[in-house]
Formats: structure tokens, C-alpha cells, sequence
């Protein structure tokens, strides 16, 4: 068989079994990984890469080795889930950096984290000022959680008694032109209701719509697909005060 078709069946079905492999081991943000996720999924990638690429061995020794850091990722997984032992000791546990406003340099030292560390997570947090600090945790995956001083914390409406109305997610009735009518029925509508809002907004048909959302206030979003702006805005036109 030509070379070329083999790598390129490979990557195929390499591609399709990282698909469901990182599905089975589920979903997190790269800022979520801890260094064990970090490790296994560069092991893991390494792994495709060579079942595609490496055609002077048989491919089914790659696929045993993949299929095995996978199970072993997916086992770690679950047993850190059901025991809070191992999940100290495998991925590790939040260390406090800063308690009632003072630095722990013993904690600091143990981890190896210096001053400059510090003041760099501090400053992405948008905090400048260190005595503003009351609690700060570093966590697993290396990200900072940062605790102001409750006087210096942000007032909410509960704080000021103010009532402030219900807030949810918009539920989407129209994608791409095309209608959602499952959509439609979890709000108790139907397309001769949308049809009168959307000629309200001086819309004839839900193809004319990219998108258009019921938000949780009551009220429609709609966003055409032939918008009046003639051309892409640089932010160069904005001409404000300053």
C-alpha cells in the first residue's frame, strides 16, 4: 500500500480514538490541569503522532501503549475521585501563600514559589497592593485564588438591600437560519408567535436570522445576517474622550 494512503488512514483513525479518549476522561480547561493531566496528555499526543507517522513499525504495538496510558489516565481519574488520600498525594492539594495578610515563606520555600511568583499571579488577579491581600491559595494547577480584605472586597445588591431582577440563560430559537422548534416549545410558544416578533423587528423570514435568543427577562435578541454596517469597525474608529 502506498505510504502516503497509510498515513493517512492512521491519522484518521488516531485522530477519531484521541477524539473519544479525551471525551472519556473528560472535560477541563488548560487552567484546570494539574501536572499529572499535563504529563499524560503529552504522552498520550506523542503517542497518536507516532501510530501516524512511524511506519517502520507495526501499528497495532502503538495503539496497545495508547490504549493503556488511556485506561491508566481513566483509572487515576477515578480512584483520586473516590479517595481524597491519593488525590493529595497524585495531584496534589491548595497551599496557603498568605494568611490574615501575612506571607508564609516556609510554605513558599516547600514549593519552590519565590516572591516574584507571588507578585506576578497577585498582579494578573489585579491586585497591586499586598496589604489588600487578607487569604491567598495556591492551587494544584499552579493558579493563584486571591481573598481581599473584607473591607476592601466589592459591594453586591444584597449587601445594599437592593432587589435586582432573575437572571438566566437565553435559550436559542433560531441558529443559522434555521428554527428550533424544540426550543420553542420549552418557552410555550410557537412559530406564529416568532413570526410576529420577528416582523416586529422588520424581519420576513427566520432564514434572513443568524441568530436569534428568548433571554431569561422576556425579551428577544435577534442578529441578522445583513447587518447596516458596511464594513468590519478597526478600533481606530472609536473617538472618545480623553
Amino acid at each position: 500500500m502506498n505510504e502516503g494512503l497509510v498515513v493517512f488512514v492512521r491519522a484518521i483513525i488516531a485522530f477519531f480514538s484521541l477524539l473519544i479518549f479525551t471525551r472519556l476522561l473528560g472535560k477541563k480547561q488548560v487552567s484546570q490541569l494539574t501536572l499529572f493531566d499535563y504529563i499524560l496528555g503529552i504522552t498520550i499526543g506523542s503517542m497518536a503522532a507516532s501510530i501516524t507517522t512511524d511506519l517502520a513499525s507495526r501499528a497495532w504495538p502503538h495503539w496497545i501503549g495508547l490504549i493503556t496510558w488511556v485506561a491508566a489516565g481513566f483509572a487515576v481519574d477515578l480512584l483520586t475521585t473516590k479517595s481524597r488520600y491519593l488525590s493529595k498525594y497524585i495531584e496534589g492539594e491548595p497551599v496557603i501563600i498568605i494568611m490574615n495578610g501575612k506571607i508564609l515563606e516556609g510554605n513558599m520555600r516547600k514549593l519552590r514559589y519565590n516572591a516574584t511568583n507571588l507578585q506576578q499571579q497577585l498582579r494578573s488577579k489585579d491586585v497591586f497592593d499586598m496589604s489588600e491581600v487578607h487569604f491567598a491559595v495556591l492551587e494544584p494547577n499552579g493558579e493563584l485564588s486571591v481573598l481581599k480584605k473584607p473591607e476592601l472586597q466589592p459591594l453586591t445588591p444584597k449587601d445594599m438591600n437592593i432587589p435586582v431582577s432573575n437572571t438566566g440563560i437565553g435559550i436559542e430559537l433560531i441558529y443559522d437560519g434555521i428554527v428550533i422548534d424544540m426550543n420553542l416549545k420549552q418557552i410555550k410558544q410557537d412559530r406564529k408567535w416568532l413570526d410576529s416578533q420577528l416582523k416586529a423587528y422588520g424581519v420576513k423570514d427566520p432564514s434572513e436570522v443568524f441568530l436569534a435568543t428568548f433571554e431569561a427577562s422576556g425579551s428577544l435578541y435577534i442578529d441578522k445576517f445583513k447587518d447596516k454596517i458596511q464594513r468590519p469597525i478597526d478600533i481606530g474608529d472609536f473617538k472618545g474622550p480623553y
